[in-house]
Formats: structure tokens, sequence, C-alpha cells
């Protein structure tokens, strides 16, 4: 690994999945034995608590690309897969397919885009990456896709999160490298 923020970065993206499935287990209202914990995302609707995680998930894999390239990237999802056995044993494999399916379909989308976006990268590779997350885990999870609508919004509030915060830090950075420019103009 490159530097200890990247370090970070992917141990961070690494910890969402296992959080995302202890959730799923013990944070929320269980509507019925044997159900999902959820948490309210919005609008009226509900979903899975581990949601937010891996919202966050999304957004962290394009940022530790972004920081450790592509192969880095790849290692740091089959370790997600993995991870997934270790925490709930019931939705290991409903979360490793979901995980791995919609992980490298979020991974071929950024991939594409974040030369000419990166917002946009983010944004795009995320909404896919959260409906295909959705569908294939609540199917294969809980044999039904109830939740569906709740799992996408609240995925894509933490995409726009991000989105936000990569808008703002490259605000910042733009505002920060003219101000700098302008101060060795002057000083010299």
């Amino acid at each position: 690994m490159k530097n200890p923020f990247s370090v970070a970065l992917a141990a961070a993206y690494l910890a969402t999945i296992p959080v995302a499935n202890w959730m799923i287990a013990n944070v929320g209202t269980q509507a019925f034995p044997g159900g999902p914990h959820t948490i309210s995302v919005g609008f009226g609707y509900v979903a899975p608590s581990g949601v937010l995680m891996i919202g966050l998930a999304m957004f962290l894999r394009d940022l530790v690309q972004a920081r450790l390239g592509k192969y880095m990237t790849s290692l740091c999802i089959v370790a997600g897969i993995v991870l997934s056995y270790f925490v709930n044993e019931t939705l290991a494999t409903a979360s490793a397919v979901a995980f791995a399916v919609s992980e490298f379909a979020d991974f071929a989308i950024y991939t594409r885009l974040r030369e000419r976006t990166m917002v946009g990268a983010v944004v795009a590779s995320g909404v896919v990456g959260s409906i295909i997350d959705s569908l294939l885990f609540l199917q294969l999870a809980f044999g039904s896709t109830a939740f569906w609508q709740g799992q996408i919004i609240g995925k894509t509030w933490m995409t726009l999160l991000g989105a936000a915060l990569i808008w703002g830090a490259n605000a910042v950075s733009h505002r920060l490298s003219a101000s700098q420019a302008t101060f060795t103009t002057t000083a010299s």
C-alpha cells in the first residue's frame, strides 16, 4: 500500500461488509421472525439496516480504486467476499454473491467514467451497483425483493453523500491551488 491514508481507506472499505451484515441481524426493527432488522430511509420506506454501510462501501470502493488502482481494488473486493462468511453465516452466501456482482459492476462503470467526471463516475457506478446489490441480496437472503425501494433509497443517499464530498474536496483543492498560484506570483 502506498501510504497510511490508502491503508485506512482500504480498511474502512473492508469493514463496511461485516458491519453491514452485523447490522442486519442486530440493528433496527425486526418485522417478522427470521426477517432482517430494518431502518427508515425516508419517503415512508424501510430497508435492512445494513443498507447504509453497503452504500458507503460502494463509495469507498471508488476511492480505494482512485488511490490504489484496479489490482488492489480487485483484491479488496475478493477479501470483502471472504469477510462476509465470518460475520453472519445465514446471510453469507447472499451477501457474498450480491457483493461480488455489484462491486465488480461498480468497478467496471467507475473505471470507464472516472477520466471524464469523477463525481459522475461515483454517482453512476453507485446507483447501478446499488440496484444490482439490492435485488440480488434480498432475493437470495430472504426469497423476496420486498424492501428493494428502501434499499435503493438508502444506498443512493450514501452515493449522493460521497459525490458531494468529492465535489467539495475538488472545489477546495482548486481554490487552494488558485490561491497558491496567486501567492507564488505575487510573492515573486
